[in-house]
């Protein structure tokens, strides 16, 4: 037995509660799903799209599932909540109604200032400084994103002819302990940005056997002695960054 519960892999496939019984698949769903943590572009979208197809339930909110036309196919929309224990039921359930293929969009913090606000980022590895990830995968440092799925995802990018990194982010459980340490040591090791969800999105997708990248943009800046804001989310590039991550997903 491990001395820390958090690396007591279980390689045993089958849980207590798989999103199985929780969720029943839909008929005639289409692959590909863009989950997008922009609520305000969500709720922009969202205003034109009638009824969703499904809801997915938490505690305190519904998850409503939707689905939008994007150059003549059919994608699922879905906003997955904040942070990776969230976001990754989220995925779990999206999987169980029958998508398998996904983009996610969303904003993190960079490590550093030179990063402008805006500046599109494409995470090929994530560091596992969150407690999710250790569920689907044995323990390591980090976890990398499918091959394929980042080369698509940087065409994509190419195409649209805007600037962007790739980039290896930080996936953090606690926003308010990003201390000077932990950020110095996570640049030293090639870190960028610094969110709360890729490297857990990206385990459940390699335990699952379904596609999954992700798009970030660059929001505020914990590269100083300081926290600066830099209005992160008030950026008119989320919705343009919200439309790549469904050229994107057509293009898997």
């Amino acid at each position: 037995m491990a001395e820390i519960p958090l690396l007591e892999f279980d390689e045993d496939r089958q849980a207590v509660i798989e999103p199985s019984r929780a969720v029943k698949p839909v008929e005639g769903l289409p692959e590909g799903c863009v989950l997008c943590f922009f609520q305000d572009v969500f709720e922009k979208l969202t205003a034109e799209l009638g009824e969703p197809i499904a809801s997915l339930r938490t505690e305190f909110a519904r998850h409503p599932v939707y689905l939008l036309e994007h150059r003549g196919q059919k994608l699922g929309l879905l906003h997955p909540g904040v942070g990776a224990p969230l976001a990754a039921c989220m995925l779990e359930e999206a999987i169980a109604l029958g998508f398998r293929k996904f983009v996610a969009c969303g904003s993190a913090g960079v490590l550093d200032k030179e990063i402008t606000p805006g500046h599109f980022m494409l995470p090929f590895a994530a560091v596992r400084d969150e407690g999710t990830s250790f569920h689907y995968l044995p323990p390591a440092r980090e976890v990398r994103a499918d091959p394929l799925v980042v080369r698509v995802l940087e065409e994509t990018l190419r195409q649209s002819q805007r600037p962007y990194l790739l980039c290896r982010t930080w996936t953090t459980d606690a926003v308010y302990r990003e201390t000077r340490a932990r950020v110095d040591r996570r640049r030293a090791e090639g870190c960028l940005t610094v969110e709360m969800e890729t490297a857990a999105l990206l385990a459940v997708a390699q335990f699952r056997g379904v596609k999954l990248g992700q798009y970030l943009y660059g929001g505020d800046d914990v590269s100083g002695a300081d926290w600066d804001p830099r209005d992160w989310h008030r950026l008119a590039v989320r919705e343009t960054l919200f439309w790549l991550s469904a050229d994107a997903l057509l293009n898997l």
